[in-house]
Order: C-alpha cells, then sequence, then structure tokens
C-alpha cells in the first residue's frame, strides 16, 4: 500500500446537507478541523466564504426539493467516495426549508398552500432517507453514522415555525427511531438532534423574547450543536442509536 493510499484509507469522511450557513457551515468547521474529509451539498454553488480545505473540489449542488437531482447526486458521491475505498462515516442530513407568508409570518394549517406543503416534506424528509438508502453501502462499509436535523418545533407547537416544518420535523423524528431498527444490524447507527433556539442569522424576528421562557436564559450557538453532531458521528457514541438528543437549553421541559 503506496503513502497515499494509506492516508486515504485512515481519512474519515463525511456528507453534509445544508452546510452554507448556520449549524451546517459550523457542523463542517468542526469536522475539518478533526481531519475528516467533507462532502457538502446545497442548493447553492461553493462559496469562498467557507474556509474549510478542498471545499470546491468535495462541494455537490443539488436540489433536495427535486427527487431526480437527488439520485443524481448520490451517483456522484459514490463515485467520489471511491477515492476513500467507497467508504462513508457519517452522513449529516441537516437541510430544511421553513417557508413563511408573503409578510414574512408564520404558515398555520390552515393557510399552507399544499403544494408548499409537500415541497418542505421533500426536503425536510424524504430527502434524508433518499441520500440514507442510496449510500446504505457506503455506510455499511464504514460502520458508519446517521445524523437527522430535527426541532423543538418538532415537538410542540412553535410561534414562528409554520406547520409544514414543524410536522416534516415530527416525522424525521420518527423516521429516525425506524431507520435505527432497519440499518442498527448493518453497524450504521441513526440519530438525531433536536436544536431549539440557535443564534444564527436565519433566526425569526422577535425569538430574543423566548430567551426568558429558556432556563439557562440565553440562546444556544452552532458551535454547541456542532459538537453534539460531532460527538455521535465518533467512537465515543458507539452505543448510542434511535436518540433524539435536544439541545434547546431546556426549553423542551
Amino acid at each position: 500500500m503506496s503513502v497515499s493510499d494509506s492516508m486515504n484509507e485512515a481519512r474519515r469522511t463525511v456528507v453534509l446537507t445544508g452546510a452554507s450557513r448556520g449549524i451546517g457551515h459550523a457542523t463542517v468547521k468542526r469536522f475539518s478541523a478533526a481531519g475528516w474529509r467533507v462532502i457538502t451539498c446545497s442548493r447553492q454553488p461553493f462559496s469562498d466564504k467557507c474556509p474549510w480545505p478542498m471545499g470546491p473540489e468535495d462541494h455537490i449542488q443539488v436540489d433536495l426539493s427535486d427527487p431526480e437531482t437527488i439520485d443524481v447526486a448520490v451517483s456522484e458521491i459514490r463515485e467520489r467516495l471511491e477515492t476513500d475505498g467507497s467508504k462513508l462515516h457519517a452522513l449529516i442530513n441537516n437541510a430544511a426549508i421553513s417557508p413563511k407568508d408573503t409578510g414574512g409570518g408564520r404558515l398555520d394549517s390552515l393557510t399552507t398552500p399544499m403544494d408548499l406543503w409537500r415541497m418542505v416534506f421533500q426536503v425536510n424528509f424524504f430527502a434524508p432517507i433518499m441520500l440514507a438508502r442510496g449510500l446504505v453501502e457506503e455506510l455499511k462499509a464504514a460502520d458508519g453514522s446517521i445524523v437527522n436535523v430535527t426541532s423543538i418545533a418538532g415537538m410542540r407547537v412553535h410561534p414562528f415555525a409554520g406547520t409544514a416544518y414543524a410536522t416534516s420535523k415530527a416525522a424525521l423524528a420518527s423516521l429516525t427511531r425506524e431507520m435505527a431498527a432497519d440499518f442498527g444490524p448493518f453497524g450504521i447507527r441513526v440519530n438525531a438532534i433536536a436544536p431549539g433556539e440557535i443564534d444564527t442569522s436565519i433566526l425569526s424576528p422577535g425569538t430574543e423574547r423566548l430567551i426568558e421562557q429558556i432556563p439557562l436564559r440565553r440562546l444556544g450557538q452552532p458551535d454547541e450543536v456542532a459538537e453534539t453532531i460531532f460527538f455521535l458521528c465518533n467512537a465515543p457514541s458507539s452505543y448510542v442509536t434511535g436518540a433524539e438528543i435536544h439541545i434547546n437549553g431546556g426549553q423542551h421541559v
């Protein structure tokens, strides 16, 4: 085995959707700092504001609302993983959409158009299982880990998150348990993290009013979420599967 082959064999690889901002951005930086190869997926081209190495070469532009482009992306990911022995150590399903009405307000179960509801479920719910099923052989080969990003909105009615978003995240939490049972016999662990109010640029106006309802009396930081995701993809969590970890400062209690 050559030196380059040995390095490739030792290098761990993660695929992450929704890397361009917030939690996704912090998560890519955490894995990259630990020496992982990071393959990012988003509907935007790679941004020069992303500081991790090999970013442009390991970025795949894909529209998760279009099932056909997901199939194309899976094929491209599998081809790229051949250089790492066709092994995928982690898949992080982070990308999601939460549409608002024309005035920026919350869309409830009476006002959400059905076509919009279907799009939200395609991105937030169907895309994660499509990616996991498409990359299952590579995950098997690495005893890999899947982390689905759900939300506190999937557990309780939220003042800003719309109904389609909330129900898609509740469904993803349930899917996580089903996947843990189905993927477990192949050595693949499947968990979820459910963030609450995290201090990112996509927070809704008025979120600061929720702080007094949070036991820790502060917003969470993207780095705190990224650390939990990193934990779920590494050896210290090797017997954890089917779990949904709440990262919300006690907001759910």
